[in-house]
């Protein structure tokens, strides 16, 4: 073979490989933030999209917190991962919160369009907001099921809650603003791992928890009903690279069929499953997947 022929097949295997990067063979990457939930939700998304695709799809979960995550997607380093709408609003848009979960995620979502081409879509079904938690035997003995009611509660509550709870402006301060719960002394302070142990031997009575903690699951507790709608909604959805999906037209398909798969009860079991009974997360996702009817 002649030096221009060797040089012009070079020339056009590069031109076929450069091709090949950019069509909808190139892997679809998931990702998701640093915390088991997430990591959770990356593997399901991640395994659903192998089994209804039929091709390899790559994983970079456990990223970090959630400008890390956020800064990967818009970059192209991941094509989508998994968000909550009220950390999308106050966190990543800036945007002061909404108590109306509708409102919340048509704003997140067509702001995320204008500002990021990126693509929100339908919630998966359950919302990680902060929960209120009593032990159950108080919640009967007292027939006691929303903030109102507790904040009746004449004798008061022994409050526990995290760091962090203490200091967001959607947190402790606003929460007694809005119920005027009767506190006995001053909340206690505590890592977010200690709450659920505090409650269960009594050192405390109430506690500022997430309303997908593993604990909930298997704990003798109650959700206390946010009534007068304090919190704000905290939808979880997954973000996605609008050009990605228009790449791999039956993506969005696939994602469509997570929406609304997950409720609050079926998160924290999927949560407890890995902190609470370690298992291996690749695991706990497939069996979701096949319980869900998403794999055969």
């Amino acid at each position: 073979m002649g030096r221009r022929k060797i040089v012009a097949c070079v020339i056009l295997g590069l031109w076929a490989a450069g091709l090949a990067g950019c069509t909808k063979e190139h892997p679809i990457t998931v990702g998701s933030k640093n915390f088991t939930e997430q990591v959770v939700l990356g593997e399901i998304v991640a395994q659903h999209l192998e089994h209804r695709l039929g091709r390899h799809v790559d994983r970079k979960l456990n990223l970090g917190g959630t400008m890390l995550a956020h800064q990967a997607l818009v970059r192209g380093e991941i094509d989508l991962y998994p968000e909550y709408a009220g950390t999308a609003l106050t966190t990543i848009l800036k945007l002061p919160p909404t108590r109306d979960p509708a409102a919340a995620i048509a704003l997140v979502r067509s702001e995320y369009q204008a500002r990021f081409g990126l693509e929100w879509m339908d919630p998966l079904g359950f919302n990680n907001t902060f929960a209120m938690v009593i032990r159950g035997e108080d919640a009967r003995k007292l027939k006691m099921a929303t903030l109102s009611d507790a904040a009746r509660y004449t004798p008061g509550w022994n409050l526990g809650v995290g760091y962090e709870f203490q200091q967001r402006p959607d947190g402790l301060t606003g929460l007694l603003k809005t119920y005027h719960l009767p506190l006995r002394g001053s909340p206690k302070t505590m890592d977010l791992g200690l709450l659920y142990k505090a409650l269960r031997q009594r050192q405390v009575s109430m506690v500022a928890g997430n309303a997908t903690d593993g604990q909930l699951s298997v704990l003798d507790a109650v959700v206390l009903q946010d009534d007068q709608r304090y919190f704000p909604p905290y939808d979880c959805g997954l973000v996605v690279r609008a050009g990605t999906l228009k790449d791999n037209p039956p993506l969005r398909e696939a994602l469509v069929e997570l929406a609304g798969r997950l409720t609050d009860q079926t998160m924290r079991k999927l949560n407890h499953q890995v902190d609470g009974e370690h298992r291996a997360i690749r695991d706990v996702a497939e069996q979701f997947l096949r319980e869900a009817g998403l794999r055969g």
